[in-house]
This record gives structure tokens, C-alpha cells and sequence, in this order.
């Protein structure tokens, strides 16, 4: 079930797919989710705004430096060249695979008629797609969803057209621009759309769970899957999915040390990477998705907003920790109706 699949040459070692995130998928979070099993990690999308291509947070989106291949840059755009040159911009910097947002719901991109908001417009994707595929030599995928709203689901049309175009393999978000992340994953259209085309099919959308994992890969026949909001503070669930596929069994649940030491490095990361004051504050938002659910974790995440200093956060944490290990080796969770909310995930 772990088997591997292709796109174009690059023969990846597994079907598990980190899905790009806009504000979560850098690069010390692509290599974190790659070393738990991860067979791909696509970064976080990259505009094709040639005015915001020398731009402090474009050139962070853009840096591999150390990172296993192949490297799979996500860029952005409505305007077919700005999209080649873009793709064109990647490639020379590093990247080995080109792909396409055209699923991401947010305002901010949709309102410049970009992500997930091209759907409307199907001469305006041919455009895209052909433009980028045409200015590069390396593969050119595509992240899409089923259509604009419920009732204009064209993603069968858009999927045919891509792969007419020379796209190598489509990312599948099963719902709609209008459904953004609520509601239940369409895994009968991704079904569809796989039985309809030859390149790759990746499944997307509320893989939580290895078990889930497995039923959607059977349910789909999806070649691979793309797993994002689950993934966050909880980049060891591909290292749960890939035993599960491989064994039918359930790895139990992280034991505290390690979760502590994996968090510990992942902050060492973010601050080396972004710099003392952009990485604390950018560490925030990761260590609330860690914490989420554990007990104490409401009011040691408001306490956390108040530090500044990465000395101060990581202290902090480690404190927090020190005291999760009274409850047991192992991490223990509130009941989901004991849950405080947490942080709303940034991600396309």
C-alpha cells in the first residue's frame, strides 16, 4: 500500500504528499514532515508578481537550501506570462517540479482572481497551464478543487484540459471555492476524475487518520494523497499512515519526550531560518497546533502570545512539557468537548 508513484521522472518513495500551505509549508516544516516519511513536500505557494519577486517573504518561499528532492515549488497568479516566468524564476532557482494553485479559497487570492477563483474562467486556465508548461522542462502539476460553487462543479472539464495540456499529475481538494474547508471531502468526484485520466491523481481533503488514509486511497483509486491541516503540529501522522499501509496496524501515540525534542527542534529551526523576531512570532501558530487539546494548553498559549524573546518561548515550552510528563510517558488529550479553540489554520 506504501508503494511509490511518478511524476514525470522523479519516482517518489512513497504516496504521501504534504499539501502546500500559505504560511505553514516552509522550508523547516517541509524537511520536518520529509523525515517522518513525506514522499513529496510542496511549498507554500510563491506569487508570480514579478514587483514581489526580490520581497524578503518571496525569497524565504524560495529558498531549498539542504532540502531532499525533488523540490516542488507552488506558484500563483492569473496572468499566463507572469505565471511562465514565474515557473521560469523557480526553476532556475532550484526547482525540479512545477505546480499550479488554482484551489486555494481565501479572499486575498480569489479577489485577485487567482487560487481557486480561476475556476470560473476555463480559456483563462488553458492559458495558464499551456503558458507554464511550455516555459519549463521540468514537470508541471496542478492543486484544484471540483468547481467554484456546488452547483458549477467543472473539475471534470478542468481535469481533462490539464492533462491535454502536458500536466503530469492533478492534486484533487474534493470541495468546492464556496465550501472553503467545511462540509465533507467529495471522494466520489475524485473518484471520477481519477477514473477519467492517465497522469496521477492525489487525493486531498480531511485525511486525518491512517485509517482514513487507507479508505480513501481504496475508496478514490487515487495513485497518491495530500495531506495539510492534519499535518499541523502533528508532522509524525505520515510516519503513523506509511506503518498503517504497510502493516494494518496502529503505531500508539508518541511518547512526551519525543513530542518535546520534536518541538524544541522545530522552534531551533524557525528561529535559525527567520531570525530571532520573525521566528518567535511565526513559532506561535506551531506551537498552538502541538498543544492543542493537551491539558493547560488554553492558557499557556495565551502566556505564550505575551514572549517576545526566543529564549523566553522556548523555556517556556520546555516547562510545559516538564509538566505534561506528570500525566504519563505518553500524551494525554482532553475529551473533544474539552478542546479550547486554537489558532485557525492559514492554508490552501
Amino acid at each position: 500500500m506504501a508503494s511509490p508513484f511518478q511524476i514525470g521522472p522523479y519516482v517518489l518513495p512513497n504516496r504521501l504528499v504534504l499539501a502546500p500551505m500559505a504560511g505553514v509549508t516552509d522550508r523547516p516544516f517541509r524537511m520536518l514532515c520529509r523525515h517522518f516519511g513525506a514522499g513529496l513536500a510542496v511549498s507554500e505557494m510563491i506569487t508570480s508578481n514579478t514587483v514581489l519577486a526580490t520581497s524578503r517573504k518571496t525569497l524565504k518561499r524560495a529558498d531549498h537550501t539542504g532540502e531532499p528532492g525533488p523540490i516542488s515549488v507552488q506558484i500563483a497568479g492569473s496572468d499566463p506570462q507572469q505565471m511562465a516566468e514565474a515557473a521560469q524564476r523557480n526553476v532556475e532557482g532550484g526547482a525540479q517540479i512545477i505546480d499550479i494553485n488554482m484551489g486555494c479559497p481565501a479572499k486575498k487570492v480569489c479577489n485577485v482572481a487567482a487560487g481557486s477563483a480561476l475556476l470560473k474562467d476555463e480559456p483563462l486556465v488553458a492559458r495558464i497551464l499551456e503558458a507554464v508548461v511550455k516555459a519549463v522542462d521540468v514537470p508541471v502539476t496542478l492543486k484544484t478543487r471540483t468547481g467554484w460553487c456546488r452547483t458549477e462543479k467543472n473539475v471534470l472539464r478542468v481535469a481533462k484540459m490539464a492533462q491535454d495540456c502536458g500536466i503530469q499529475a492533478l492534486a484533487l481538494h474534493g470541495r468546492t471555492r464556496e465550501d472553503k474547508y467545511l462540509g465533507e471531502a467529495e471522494y466520489d468526484t475524485i473518484a471520477e476524475v481519477k477514473a477519467a485520466l492517465s497522469i496521477p491523481v492525489i487525493a486531498n481533503g480531511d485525511i486525518t487518520t491512517p485509517q482514513k488514509a487507507k479508505f480513501v486511497l481504496d475508496y478514490t483509486g487515487a495513485d497518491a494523497i495530500m495531506i495539510g491541516r492534519a499535518a499541523q503540529g502533528r508532522p509524525w501522522l505520515f510516519r503513523e499512515i506509511l506503518h498503517y499501509l504497510q502493516t494494518g496496524h496502529c503505531l500508539p501515540e508518541p511518547e512526551v519526550d519525543e513530542i518535546a525534542q520534536l518541538l524544541m527542534g522545530h522552534l531551533q529551526a524557525l528561529y535559525a531560518f527567520y531570525g530571532d523576531y520573525a521566528g518567535c512570532r511565526i513559532a506561535r501558530k506551531h506551537i498552538a497546533w502541538y498543544t492543542k487539546g493537551l491539558r493547560g494548553s488554553n492558557p499557556f498559549r495565551q502566556f505564550m502570545y505575551s514572549l517576545d524573546h526566543p529564549e523566553q518561548q522556548y523555556a517556556a515550552v520546555a516547562e510545559f512539557f516538564a509538566q505534561q510528563r506528570q500525566y504519563g510517558e505518553r500524551l494525554h488529550y482532553l475529551a473533544d468537548a474539552e478542546v479550547e479553540a486554537c489558532l485557525p489554520p492559514a492554508s490552501c
